[in-house]
C-alpha cells in the first residue's frame, strides 16, 4: 500500500488528470485552466496531472527513430518525459495569468519514486513533500504524468502507456483525495466503443473487476495498471469529459453479479477478438456465437475467466460482429 500523507489545508483535495486531447493546443489549455480555476474556487485544493499535448509523444518517438535504430531506453525516457514538462509549465502559466497561484513539478520533483524499469516502471512510493507544501501555500499543483525517478540510480523513468492515469490514481491514494477525476475526450465508460457501435451507452458506474477486464481487452479509456492501482488502494475514479461538465462514469467497488457490463474488441492482424465482460460471460459468449452464426459470420471460442469470455472472428468482420453482438445482447437495435 502507498502510505497516505497528510495535507496541510482544511479543504478537500481533488486530483484531476487531463489527457493529451484535452490539452492539445493553447485553446484547450486555456479551457483546462478555466476548469481548474473553477474547481479551486468551489472550495478545493487541486492537484492536476497532465499528459503531453496532442500527439507530442508520438512525434518524439518518431524523432528518436530518425536518429537511432535502437534508442537506448534511458535516453528514450529522458526524451519522452519532455512532453509532459511542456504541458505542465504552460498550464501553470495560464493559471497564474488568471490570478490563480500555481506551480508545476516533474515526477521526480513531486517525489514519485519508481523501480528501475525504463519504459514501464512501477511506482513504489510517493513522498510528496513539495506537493503538500505547495498546497499549504494555497497553490494549485501541476504534476507531469507518466514519469517518476528511480531513487537508487537517480534516473528518470516512465510508466508506460497510460502512465498519466496511474500517476493521478497514485497521487489521489497518497494524498487521501476526496475525488480523482480522469478527464478525457469521451463522456465516460461505454458498453462498447461508440466509434464502432453507435448504440453504445454510457455506464453510470462500473466495478474495478469489470473495468480491469475491459481495459485489458482493449477499451482505451483507462489503462489496466491505473485500474489495478485504483482497486488496490480503493480510489474511486470519475471518468468524464473535459469538454463539458456532465457526470461521467464512476469506477469503483465490486462488480455487479447479475449484469453484462459491456464488451471490448481488438484487431490482432487476421483475427478479431471480442471480449464480453460481466456476469454469465460464458453463456453470453455462446449466445453471441449463435447470433453471429445466424448472420453468416464464423466465430470460435477464445478463452474465458470468471467474468470474461472471448470469441474470435475474422478481422474483416470484426466491426460488424461487434455491433451485432452488442445490440442483440444489450437490447439495442442493430445498426450495421
Amino acid at each position: 500500500m502507498l502510505p497516505t500523507i497528510q495535507t496541510v489545508g482544511v479543504m478537500p483535495v481533488v486530483v484531476q488528470k487531463y489527457g493529451g486531447s484535452s490539452v492539445a493546443d493553447p485553446d484547450r489549455l486555456e479551457a483546462v485552466a478555466d476548469r481548474v480555476r473553477d474547481t479551486r474556487a468551489s472550495g478545493n485544493e487541486v492537484v492536476v496531472v497532465v499528459s503531453a499535448m496532442g500527439e507530442t509523444t508520438d512525434q518524439l518517438v518518431e524523432l528518436a527513430a530518425q536518429v537511432s535504430s535502437q534508442p537506448h531506453p534511458r535516453e528514450m525516457d529522458m526524451l519522452l518525459t519532455a512532453g509532459e514538462r511542456i504541458t505542465m509549465a504552460l498550464l501553470a502559466m495560464a493559471l497564474n495569468e488568471r490570478g490563480v497561484p500555481a506551480v508545476s513539478y516533474t515526477g521526480s520533483q513531486a517525489g514519485i519514486l519508481t523501480d528501475s524499469a525504463h519504459g514501464g516502471a512501477r511506482i513504489t512510493r510517493i513522498t510528496g513533500e513539495r506537493v503538500t507544501a505547495s498546497l499549504g501555500e494555497g497553490k494549485v499543483v501541476i504534476v507531469a504524468g507518466f514519469q517518476g525517478v528511480d531513487p537508487q540510480r537517480r534516473e528518470v523513468t516512465t510508466l508506460g502507456r497510460g502512465g498519466s492515469d496511474t500517476t493521478a490514481v497514485a497521487l489521489a491514494a497518497t494524498l487521501g483525495a476526496s475525488s480523482c477525476e480522469v478527464l478525457t475526450d469521451v463522456d465516460g465508460v461505454f458498453t462498447a466503443d461508440p466509434r464502432v457501435v453507435p448504440a453504445a451507452r454510457k455506464l453510470e458506474a462500473i466495478g474495478y473487476a469489470d473495468m480491469l477486464e475491459l481495459a485489458r481487452a482493449g477499451a482505451g479509456v483507462l489503462m489496466p495498471h491505473s485500474v489495478e492501482y485504483a482497486r488496490d488502494h480503493e480510489v474511486l475514479v470519475h471518468v468524464r469529459s473535459s469538454f463539458h461538465h456532465e457526470p461521467g462514469t464512476m469506477v469503483g467497488g465490486d462488480s455487479e453479479d447479475a449484469q453484462l457490463a459491456g464488451l471490448a474488441h481488438a484487431n490482432l492482424g487476421d483475427v478479431g477478438v471480442i471480449t464480453l465482460v460481466g456476469a454469465d460471460a460464458d453463456e453470453n459468449a455462446e449466445r453471441a456465437m449463435r447470433i453471429l452464426g445466424e448472420s453468416g459470420i464464423e466465430s470460435s471460442e477464445g478463452g474465458s475467466a470468471a467474468r470474461m469470455a472471448r470469441i474470435e472472428v475474422e478481422a474483416s468482420s470484426l466491426d460488424v460482429a461487434v455491433r451485432l453482438v452488442h445490440d442483440r445482447l444489450l437490447g439495442m437495435e442493430a445498426s450495421l
